[in-house]
């Protein structure tokens, strides 16, 4: 292994962890996205927006702690 080796492994490792922070905030977006044109496009104004604001959000938590454990595993093995 050469010198930059561990530099390299550590970068990645920090590149994946930064990733994880926008996961959240993004799928929130995404669903309130969808949410406000269904809205739109249906008239149900405000359900669609807070039904797919709950899936964004519930969806962020979800991809963030499989990123998480997944981070996680990698440390440990």
């Amino acid at each position: 292994m050469s010198i930059f080796g561990d530099k390299r492994d550590d970068f990645r490792k920090l590149a994946e962890m930064s990733s994880v922070a926008l996961v959240l905030p993004s799928s929130i977006a995404v669903g309130l996205f969808f949410g406000y044109v269904l809205d739109k496009w249906l008239h149900t104004d405000p359900w669609m927006l807070l039904a797919f604001l709950v899936f964004g959000i519930v969806s962020g938590f979800a991809s963030l702690f499989r990123a998480l454990r997944k981070y996680e595993k990698e440390e440990k093995g």
